[in-house]
C-alpha cells in the first residue's frame, strides 16, 4: 500500500428485492457511453455506481480520465434523498448505515443492480463495477452476491457490510478462490467513513480478492487525479483498459 498527496478532483458526496423497510428496489435510470454501451463490445464494460446525494451523471464524467475507450453504464440509485431536491439519490436509506441495516440495504441494492445487469448486458460481456462511497460499498457487495458475473471491481472510499444477517452476502465462501482483481483507494483524511472501517474493509478484501490498495495522504472523502492515474495503471496491468488517453 502506498501513500500520495494531491488536491481532490471530485469531493464529498454532496429483479425486485425488498429493501430495509420492505419496499422494492429497482434500477431504472442509466447514462450510457457512446453507442449505447456497444461502441467497444470486445472490451469490458464499466458499471458506474455513484455515492449518496449524487446521480448517474457523476462517475460518467470520470470515465474519460481512466478508460475513455471502454463502454460504460452509469446507474442512478433508486432512492431520492429527502430535502435535497432533484438530482440527489441514494442506494441506502442512510448516508452510511451500519450493522444489520447496512446488510439489508447492501443486499437489496446489489441484487437490484445485478438484476439490471442480467437484463441489459450480454451474458458473455465482462463487467467491472466502479463505485464511490455507497457505490464503492456496492462494487464490493456485487462480488459477495454474484462473483462469477464480474471480471474485477473498483471501490473508491467504499466500505463493507458486516455480513451479520444470514443470506445477505451469500457468495462470501466462494469468493476467495476466484482471486477477483480489486482496486481499493481511500484518503487518510476521510471525514465520512471512520478509519477503523476503512482498515477493516481493506483487511477483508485482502483475504477475499486479489487486492491492490492505495491510501492517499491529505485526501478527504473524495477522489483525486493521482488516484485516477493509479487506476489507469491497474486497468492496464489486468488487461481491462488500454491506458491510452
Amino acid at each position: 500500500m502506498s501513500e500520495h498527496e494531491q488536491q481532490p478532483l471530485i469531493g464529498r458526496e454532496s429483479t425486485v428485492v425488498p429493501g430495509r423497510f420492505g419496499e422494492p428496489l429497482t434500477v431504472t435510470d442509466v447514462v450510457w457511453s457512446r453507442g449505447g454501451g456497444n461502441a467497444a463490445p470486445r472490451r469490458p464494460m464499466f458499471l458506474c455506481l455513484h455515492g449518496w446525494g449524487s446521480n448517474e451523471e457523476d462517475l460518467a464524467d470520470l470515465m474519460r480520465h481512466i478508460a475513455p475507450y471502454n463502454d460504460f453504464a452509469s446507474l442512478r440509485a433508486p432512492l431520492q434523498v429527502p430535502g435535497f431536491g432533484p438530482g440527489a439519490y441514494s442506494w441506502f436509506h442512510d448516508g452510511v448505515p451500519s450493522g444489520e441495516d447496512l446488510d439489508y440495504d447492501a443486499y437489496a441494492a446489489a441484487t437490484a443492480i445485478d438484476a439490471w445487469v442480467a437484463v441489459n448486458v450480454a451474458d458473455d460481456r465482462d463487467v467491472v463495477p466502479l463505485g464511490f462511497s455507497q457505490g464503492g460499498a456496492l462494487a464490493i457487495h456485487l462480488l459477495r452476491v454474484h462473483p462469477e458475473r464480474y471480471r474485477a471491481a473498483i471501490s473508491l472510499s467504499g466500505f463493507l457490510a458486516p455480513g451479520v444477517v444470514a443470506g445477505t452476502a451469500p457468495a462470501d465462501d466462494r469468493l476467495p478462490e476466484r482471486e477477483t482483481p480489486m482496486f481499493y483507494g481511500y484518503g487518510d483524511r476521510d471525514g465520512v467513513i471512520p478509519r477503523s472501517e476503512l482498515h477493516a474493509t481493506e483487511a477483508w478484501l485482502e483475504e477475499h480478492t486479489w487486492l491492490t490498495s492505495e491510501r492517499y495522504r491529505g485526501l478527504d472523502h473524495a477522489v483525486n487525479l493521482e488516484e485516477l492515474a493509479d487506476i489507469r495503471q491497474w486497468l492496464v496491468m489486468h488487461d481491462i483498459a488500454s491506458g491510452m488517453m
